[in-house]
């Protein structure tokens, strides 16, 4: 954790350097994908050099601007309501960069706005600049989860006074978080897969039930206004398959 008055990637290698000698050794192709306060002219090398493949959004500048100048003049006609996208990649090499790099600049007419959408991304990626771009739009997926977990988690509630005590509060959350989205997608019937944490926390996980002891059981009556007996049953029954199989004996 940093202070709020950093940027996101402020000490970056802490975060970075971890991670990446984690999957050091695997033979699996490695990925880095990035904001704008990744591009930081340290961190490209670092990545090429562990062989990571990397789409990293880069703040404009007049440079960047003029190499898309044909791209920013509004196509003729009346605006469609789908956006008009137009692509462009070139070769860029800023003062502070030890060589030029690919850079793919994304530009988007939208219906009803007068100035056109634009952005970069430094890559060494190859492929068509969408190809790029479309890699680049996945970190939105990740951005959606982040924000799911903090709407039925609530894990920006980090009121300790030492970052440390924070930081194992978050780590907390992010556990609590996995655990859900595991259960959505291992265990979930397809009918409500596409169930939130925070609808899967209110109708399965805060059920209310009737708790009646018997000599020989216990019986749990649970209401079956948002969770039907057979769906419950259903999700039981998938849980049940997770379970580790014993090892044979030997």
């Amino acid at each position: 954790m940093r202070n709020g008055n950093v940027a996101s990637a402020d000490d970056w290698r802490s975060v970075l350097e971890p991670v990446v000698a984690r999957y050091r050794t695997r033979k699996i192709k490695r990925y880095f994908r990035g904001d704008a306060a990744f591009a930081d002219p340290e961190i490209y090398p670092f990545l090429e050099a562990e062989d990571y493949l990397y789409a990293i959004r880069l703040p404009a500048n007049p440079v960047s601007y003029r190499e898309i100048q044909h791209l920013m003049t509004r196509p003729v006609g009346r605006p469609p309501a789908k956006p008009i996208v137009q692509y462009h990649d070139f070769t860029y090499q800023a003062a502070t960069w030890d060589k030029a790099r690919r850079v793919v600049a994304k530009v988007e007419w939208h219906q009803d706005e007068l100035f056109p959408r634009v952005g970069f991304l430094v890559t060494n990626l190859g492929g068509g600049a969408a190809r790029v771009t479309w890699f680049y739009n996945g970190r939105g997926t990740a951005e959606q989860c982040i924000k799911e977990g903090k709407v039925a988690l609530n894990w920006t509630r980090l009121s300790c006074h030492d970052f440390v005590d924070n930081q194992v509060r978050l780590q907390l959350f992010a556990l609590a978080y996995n655990l859900g989205n595991f259960l959505r997608r291992l265990a979930l019937p397809t009918s409500v897969k596409h169930w939130t944490l925070t609808t899967l926390r209110d109708k399965l996980i805060k059920i209310g039930a009737k708790v009646i002891h018997h000599a020989r059981q216990v019986v749990f009556q649970l209401a079956e206004v948002t969770i039907p007996r057979g769906l419950f049953a259903a999700i039981l029954r998938r849980i049940e398959r997770l379970r580790l199989l014993a090892p044979a004996p030997t």
